[in-house]
């Protein structure tokens, strides 16, 4: 949901108020591109995992285990670097976080995301459902 003016300008005066208190804290915190630090790490993530390949291949050729071991490191170093930054590298962490839907018809209490309510909630409300009918 897009903040009202009012609303707006207080987040305005607050930011200016940080700034003017502590600027090293302010650059710090201050919110840049989130998406392109999260699809350069993507990147490096890649380019781990295909030379991790690279040297567990060539410990493969060289009957070396130790090399094995570190290119296999290497390459899982870089899928976990790139999994764990796919959703902000893509984009998905920021079009999640916005206001849900409207509420699905005939479904009442539950908004059009999937997850809003916890799972005891909803176990509950398919109870009573059931039960009413």
């Amino acid at each position: 949901m897009p903040l009202s003016e009012h609303e707006q300008r207080l987040l305005e005066q607050i930011e200016r108020a940080l700034v003017d208190d502590d600027p090293k804290f302010a650059s710090s915190v201050r919110t840049g591109d989130r998406r392109l630090k999260a699809r350069r790490k993507l990147q490096i993530g890649a380019v781990l995992v295909v030379v991790g390949f690279a040297v567990l291949v060539g410990g493969a050729v060289a009957e070396s285990v130790v090399l094995g071991v570190l290119g296999f490191l290497v390459a899982f170093s870089g899928a976990s670097l790139g999994i764990l930054n796919y959703k902000a590298a893509t984009g998905a962490v920021e079009a999640g976080s916005g206001a849900a839907g409207p509420a699905t018809p005939g479904r009442p209490g539950r908004g059009g995301r999937i997850g809003r309510q916890p799972l005891k909630n909803r176990l509950e409300e398919r109870f009573r459902r059931r039960y009413d009918q």
